[in-house]
């Protein structure tokens, strides 16, 4: 867990890093741009200032004693441009008067002076001598340079012009200080970042530590182990919150499995203890020679309860394996239920109970799988009977519902407790309403769930106000023309519960 936690920190920060050299980098040239832009706007401000100037020096003719003090104030305004921006300043009116500073400029930058091209100041002079204001960037010699020209008006007529070159590295100069603060936010932004994703990823490294370590003792089979479902984000708390709930799941699956073994175990031992003792007492010669055939059929009794167990056991096998299929047909429902009560006559007069059928549409055709729903009619019916009292009565109903058929097997034995009911349908779960010595191993009811689960339907256990009563629906079939109207007809052959039994 703590290489991971290093692996995942490695490869953020160094996403981090990368985002913040990109950030900074986008963050420094944005800001540059901007400051370049001011700088040229405020060299374009100072170049209309000295075009004002130089508008009122023209206006007065160039004769004393107006002459002296505007020639003064464009004098100081262009040497405080010239000692910014180590520009080249000039001043033409229409009249082709000149005034500049290229004594100046020479003497501080001569290899500047000595780029400047007269072509490109005559082309620029031309554009702003027209009216326009120009800010421009070309190469003078090697080197980038700033043009700056502006216009001065006299009774509105354009009277002359002023033009301003710089270089291009005095525009951009002082950018160290900016590269200086950005790198500094750059790096106090990764520091930060940083420190949070550490306090975030430990915050979910340590809960998905507990939740390996409960893992691993899961593995170890120990299902009791816990995480705390209040830690962590969302999806922390949820992974929590689903993993005690597997948990808890596994734990219950295995209070089952090892319930089930125990149940197994005893259903096995009851019968093979019986016919043991038997046939030993008919060896030994300690039960008479007459009584051989009671107990003969006592043993017969105990083998078919010990083949019946292992014959729920394989059922519900063969239902869970990956390839099971369903044969899908058209066959008549209350036709199957009569069948079956034909099959369970003898239990039925035995204990005297009363079935009902309420056929609501006779034939009622459905279309599923015939063997197993057999399955499912035999179960319910056999536990209605086991159930259900001396004197008791069972009902059978079927009912077409829309395009579906409703089936019902109601009991008035004891109803299912009420504390049992979510579980009853639990392959491992024995209640004493769903499994008691000698009545079965509590598999039938999970039978009939992975049959109807098959079919893509539900069986559910109903509420009755008196009894217990189960219903599952399946899809309706093609109507067909019943073959009898004597529902006490028997069969020919084998029906395909008796062919699973056999």
């Amino acid at each position: 867990m703590d290489s991971l936690f290093a692996r995942i920190m490695a490869v953020v920060l160094g996403i981090i890093l990368i985002l913040t050299v990109s950030l900074g980098t986008l963050s420094y040239y944005s800001l540059r741009n901007q400051r370049i832009s001011a700088r040229l706007d405020y060299l374009a401000s100072e170049a209309e200032d000295i075009a004002s100037l130089a508008g009122d020096l023209n206006s007065s003719g160039y004769t004393l004693p107006f002459f002296q003090e505007p020639r003064k104030a464009l004098n100081r305004k262009a040497q405080k441009v010239n000692d910014e921006f180590g520009a080249y300043i000039a001043v033409v009116d229409r009249w082709g008067n000149v005034m500049d500073n290229l004594q100046t400029a020479y003497s501080e930058d001569p290899d500047f002076v000595a780029s400047l091209s007269g072509e490109e100041i005559s082309a620029a002079l031309q554009r702003v001598m027209a009216g326009e204001t120009i800010q421009v960037q070309s190469m003078v010699g090697n080197d980038p340079t700033f043009t700056v020209g502006v216009p001065f008006l006299q009774y509105e007529t354009v009277a002359g012009a002023v033009l301003i070159q710089t270089r291009a590295q005095r525009i951009e100069s002082g950018m160290e200080d900016l590269l200086a603060q950005v790198t500094g936010m750059a790096l106090l932004a990764a520091a930060i970042s940083a420190v949070a994703l550490w306090l975030v990823v430990r915050g979910i490294m340590k809960p998905l530590g507990e939740l390996t370590e409960a893992a691993r003792a899961m593995g170890d089979g120990d299902f009791s182990r816990r995480v705390d479902e209040t830690r962590g984000g969302r999806q922390m708390r949820q992974l929590s919150a689903t993993f005690n709930g597997m948990s808890e799941r596994l734990k219950k699956m295995e209070s089952g499995r090892r319930e089930f073994v125990a149940n197994v175990s005893h259903e096995l031992r009851s019968p093979i203890t019986s016919i043991k003792g038997f046939a030993e007492g008919m060896a030994e010669g300690v039960i008479p020679e007459e009584e051989h055939p009671k107990y003969l059929r006592l043993v017969a009794e105990e083998s078919n309860r010990l083949s019946r167990l292992v014959g729920d056991l394989l059922q519900l096998s063969r239902l869970e394996r990956e390839d099971a299929t369903l044969e899908k047909t058209d066959f008549d429902m209350d036709e199957m239920f009569r069948r079956a009560i034909i099959r369970r006559m003898n239990d039925l007069d035995q204990k005297d109970i009363d079935v009902e059928c309420d056929f609501r549409s006779d034939p009622c055709m459905v279309y599923a799988d015939q063997e197993r729903i057999e399955q499912v009619v035999i179960n319910l019916l056999d536990n209605a009977i086991k159930f259900t009292g001396d004197h008791g009565r069972i009902r059978l109903i079927t009912e077409e519902v829309g395009e579906t058929v409703q089936v019902t097997v109601w009991d008035d034995g004891i109803a299912i407790p009420r504390e049992d009911r979510e579980q009853v349908f639990e392959r491992f779960f024995t209640a004493d309403r769903a499994h008691t010595a000698g009545k079965g191993t509590g598999l039938g009811l999970s039978i009939c769930e992975r049959i109807m689960t098959m079919h893509g339907r539900k069986i559910e256990l109903l509420d009755p106000p008196e009894g217990t009563a189960f219903r599952f629906t399946l899809d309706r079939g093609r109507k067909q023309e019943r073959h009898s109207d004597n529902p006490d007809m028997l069969p020919s052959g084998d029906t395909p519960a008796e062919k699973e039994e056999k």
